[in-house]
């Protein structure tokens, strides 16, 4: 095993080279990506109506081609379903990232293209290996297996096309793994694609607790869920008793700062390491690159052209749309992404700030869709994570999840206020405390929020739920959601999800 780990090491690390190449070359990069994926798509449906091949220049793309969301541009992905081809990309496409998302409670079916599923998806999963084999030269992780915790997949349910197939991302990913990196992990594909994640959860335990599992590779609430069924068949009071040579965790989809508490009590090492990556339904975006930071370096040459939009200008008809040359660090923008899989001038609804420009790190700050702006107090989801992430660690409470929305005025309320849910693994010692110091801390790190509770004028002190672990996985799966990439959203502008919720309570 010894032998495996030098050698693999040794590949993956000459990747790093041409990482460097294009941060050192960054709007270079971008730029031959753009008129490659215009060029690849000149005489797809979409490229002929968009003028493709009269395109010589940014500022003709920019013009001519209009910002897609989802509804848009679900005509021309359920043509692709059908069974039709070259209508938003040349090659076939057969696979398709079933994603329920945020921002609506509708299946989301994107298109996985083979040169997305090569030159993005996989080539990310490869260079997050390569990032941390650079940062970690000692490493001993070909010595053992990655545990990997990913969705479930099916054939698409269409009489007239039974040669699509939809899943989570990551179950789509893991079936076209190739034959080294299946033979590197668990559990069987078998297990790990399937769908019902009660039985799921049981069979990748008992797979898992035989292997010399070196890596977990997963979605951080789940990641957590397996750790204690494996600590509960085994009877152990951490994993390392199972697990002695685990020594990283990769994970993404949620912010990690609410569950690094829990984590590190599971997983008691002053050397085990956390890696966050960006990966979405829609493509690889970014991967922590450095060992002290939690910034993501934005992937420039995985085939796919980045533009932002300023959050000021995201409600507008005709938004500022912005090249990566034009940001600047410390602004919110939402993303917008034309990919290797035809997803032209997506919106894909999440938000980054920009931490650097040399090279190009981002932080994801939320959604476009998940915020709570009912008063004028623009909280968005990076504020309440790190005020939940300090309250946490002040009161010595452990949470597993949490979701916000706010409580408008009317006939019983005065003022309003936001209306939380969490989901706790240890109770705070005091509650009164604890809801004292999550409003002091979103007043910390939100001027506006701060500015409207001043004085209790426009919103009253929040009102706090304390739930006992269980209620968010029984509402998701009173939806049909529960598993794979779906997730608790963490603020609503609306009381949608949060009355059906408090009915669980």
């Amino acid at each position: 095993m010894e032998l495996i780990n030098t050698f693999m090491t040794w590949i993956l690390k000459n990747r790093i080279g041409q990482i460097e190449k294009f941060k050192n070359n960054p709007l270079e990069t971008q730029r031959e990506i753009l008129f490659k994926l215009i060029h690849t798509a000149k005489k797809t449906e979409f490229g002929k109506k968009y003028n493709f091949e009269k395109i010589s220049a940014y500022e003709d793309y920019n013009q001519w081609v209009p910002v897609h969301d989802y509804e848009a541009l679900k005509p021309y992905i359920e043509q692709t379903m059908k069974g039709q081809q070259n209508v938003i990309w040349p090659t076939p496409i057969h696979w398709f990232s079933k994603s329920s998302g945020t921002t609506s409670s509708r299946s989301k079916f994107i298109p996985v293209s083979p040169e997305s599923l090569e030159d993005c998806h996989l080539k990310g999963g490869k260079d997050m290996l390569s990032l941390y084999i650079n940062n970690y030269p000692e490493t001993k992780l070909f010595t053992g297996k990655s545990l990997t915790i990913g969705g479930s997949l099916q054939t698409n349910n269409l009489d007239y096309n039974d040669n699509s197939f939809s899943g989570d991302i990551s179950a789509v990913i893991m079936k076209n793994l190739p034959k080294w990196a299946q033979m590197a992990r668990t559990p069987s594909l078998e297990v790990a694609l399937m769908s019902e994640w009660e039985n799921k959860i049981d069979r990748m335990a008992d797979e898992s607790i035989k292997e010399n599992v070196t890596s977990l590779t997963g979605v951080p609430t789940w990641t957590m869920v397996l750790i204690k069924k494996v600590l509960e068949k085994t009877n152990s009071k951490n994993i390392l008793e199972v697990w002695p040579n685990l020594e990283v965790f990769f994970h993404g989809a949620v912010a990690f700062g609410p569950y690094k508490n829990i984590f590190e009590s599971l997983i008691p090492s002053p050397n085990m390491h956390y890696m966050e990556t960006y990966n979405a339904s829609e493509g690889f975006f970014g991967i922590k690159d450095q060992k002290d930071s939690d910034e993501l370096l934005l992937m420039l040459d995985y085939g796919i052209f980045y533009e932002f939009i300023p959050m000021e200008d995201i409600e507008s008809e005709h938004p500022n749309i912005i090249p990566l040359d034009k940001v600047k660090e410390g602004k919110n923008y939402a993303l917008l992404i034309s990919t290797n899989a035809g997803l032209w001038r997506y919106k894909i609804g999440d938000t980054v700030k920009f931490t650097s420009t040399n090279p190009y790190r981002i932080k994801i700050s939320g959604r476009t869709k998940h915020f709570i702006n009912a008063f004028g107090e623009e909280l968005i989801v990076e504020n309440a994570e790190k005020a939940m992430e300090i309250t946490c660690k002040a009161t010595g409470a452990t949470i597993s999840n949490f979701t916000a929305a706010p409580v408008y005025f009317d006939e019983n309320h005065e003022q309003g206020t936001h209306e939380w849910i969490i989901e706790f693994v240890k109770l705070p010692t005091n509650k009164d405390d604890f809801l004292q110091r999550l409003d002091q801390e979103l007043k910390n790190v939100n001027s506006d929020y701060e500015a409207k509770r001043y004085k209790d004028m426009v919103l009253k002190l929040p009102i706090l739920h304390f739930a006992s672990e269980g209620i968010f996985e029984k509402w998701l799966k009173s939806k049909g959601r529960l598993g794979g990439q779906n997730k608790v959203p963490r603020l609503s502008n609306n009381r949608e999800h949060i009355d059906e919720i408090l009915k669980f309570l």
